[in-house]
């Protein structure tokens, strides 16, 4: 029988109501026989100082759309749960800077930013679920990576709590921050495991006063003239935004067409829009369909896109035997068109269904599998395969937690390993934080 007698410790620093005892365990694992609900960074630091001396090992939740991202701990003894510290710290509207509180909903942060005509250039899944606590210690974007950047180019500072309590900051709150080393990108996609963000300084973009999503469609199937598309586009002067290739099963779910699809959007005053849209025209070969998608019905789009993958926040039930899982891969730029092919022939060999889409500028792949627990490792192992021939690599981001003790999450230890151990090491020498969440098993 497991004691957690320890549970009342809790309560000498934090409200009872903010203390309880889980009694379920999660089945995507990543829980805590305790879970506690600090609202101000000194509750924080107290529940971290009290577990690094007591040596209990602390696993941290946001929103929860990340719960099936790594981690070999079903269960550890506390869930240091942020979905009660959230909020605008500061918005210097005139210097397009914003610091929030890592538990705020990415989707309501977006909202509130609208109304003085700006926002936080990233589009992560699961936007109205997803905190942005969460979406930068995964270092977590979408298809607008291409104009936008990733997570590391949108943080300018961020108030971090050591797992012994201690607080530290790092970067600044202006744009112009150059002096020293740039700790912000050491915990920028660290999963948690060598702090918790407690507070992060964004740089914001105003809203484009206008967008388009252009849908090039090749009914023939024939990839290379996707890639002779593809080259001829990224070699001219247009500046889309996204240049995403849709495998024909995702294109059919979400435009009614089974045909590899071409995402194209773009942000700019309206006219360079339309000038690039009629460039997109001109240069697509004759028998490709197209379709336009104005302002607003590009925003719907969006809604429905950001949504398509798995959500740890409200886990899939398994209908039959079928499971869910996602899996990023990163090669290099063209090299995406083989791997979505290799996830259309895989979804015949392995029974496994996959949509997939890639980014044709920055390299990146997210395959979204549905099927049984042994097609689906075998799928993921066949993936991994295709993207380590092609020199790149390949990422479980969601996965139930009794098949991530079966599945090599984030593959082989890289190089530079000894350096992520070195650092962990460093700042967590007793393991407290997200143990076994990160690469190699940090």
């Amino acid at each position: 029988m497991l004691s957690l007698a320890w549970k009342d410790d809790l309560t000498t620093f934090l409200p009872e109501e903010q203390v309880k005892i889980d009694g379920q365990t999660h089945p995507l694992g990543n829980g805590g026989h305790v879970t506690v609900y600090p609202q101000t960074e000194a509750e924080i630091s107290a529940v971290l100082r009290y577990a690094n001396s007591h040596g209990k090992k602390v696993c941290i939740v946001g929103g929860g759309t990340k719960r099936g991202f790594g981690g070999q701990m079903e269960c550890a003894d506390i869930l240091l749960s942020l979905a009660n510290y959230s909020g605008i710290v500061e918005h210097a509207a005139a210097d397009m800077t914003v610091t929030v509180k890592s538990g705020t909903v990415f989707g309501q942060l977006q909202d509130y930013l609208a109304e003085y005509r700006q926002k936080v250039a990233l589009d992560p899944a699961w936007p109205q679920y997803a905190t942005i606590g969460g979406v930068i210690a995964a270092n977590d974007s979408g298809p607008k990576r291409l104009g936008y950047g990733s997570a590391r180019d949108s943080v300018i500072g961020l108030r971090t709590v050591y797992p012994d309590g201690t607080v530290i900051r790092s970067g600044g709150k202006v744009v112009k921050n150059v002096a020293g080393y740039d700790m912000n990108k050491l915990f920028i996609g660290a999963m948690g495991t060598l702090g918790v963000l407690s507070e992060i300084t964004l740089k914001l973009r105003p809203l484009p006063k206008y967008e388009s999503l252009v849908l090039l469609s090749f009914p023939s199937g024939n990839l290379e003239e996707v890639r002779s598309f593809a080259v001829q586009f990224l070699d001219s002067m247009m500046e889309p935004v996204c240049f995403e290739l849709l495998s024909p099963s995702l294109s059919e779910r979400l435009i009614g067409k089974r045909a590899y699809t071409l995402m194209i959007a773009f942000e700019d005053v309206e006219s360079a829009v339309h000038y690039q849209e009629d460039y997109v025209q001109r240069l697509r070969p004759s028998h490709t369909t197209i379709r336009i998608l104005p302002q607003e019905e590009a925003k719907s789009f969006w809604q429905t896109f950001y949504t398509i993958g798995p959500n740890g926040a409200v886990p899939h039930e398994p209908a039959g035997n079928k499971v869910e899982a996602a899996v990023k891969i990163g090669v290099v730029n063209l090299n995406v068109i083989s791997i979505i092919r290799e996830s259309e022939l895989l979804e015949d060999c392995c029974h496994v269904h996959m949509e997939a889409h890639g980014g044709l500028g920055h390299g990146l792949c997210q395959v979204y599998l549905k099927g049984s627990e042994e097609s689906i490792i075998t799928a993921i192992e066949q993936l991994r395969a295709a993207a380590t021939s092609l020199g790149g690599y390949a990422i479980v981001k969601h996965l139930p937690f009794a098949l991530r003790t079966r599945v090599n999450v984030w593959g082989e230890k890289p190089s530079y390993f000894f350096l992520l151990e070195g650092i962990k090491r460093k700042i967590d020498p007793k393991q407290t934080l997200n143990h076994q969440r990160f690469v190699g098993g940090i």
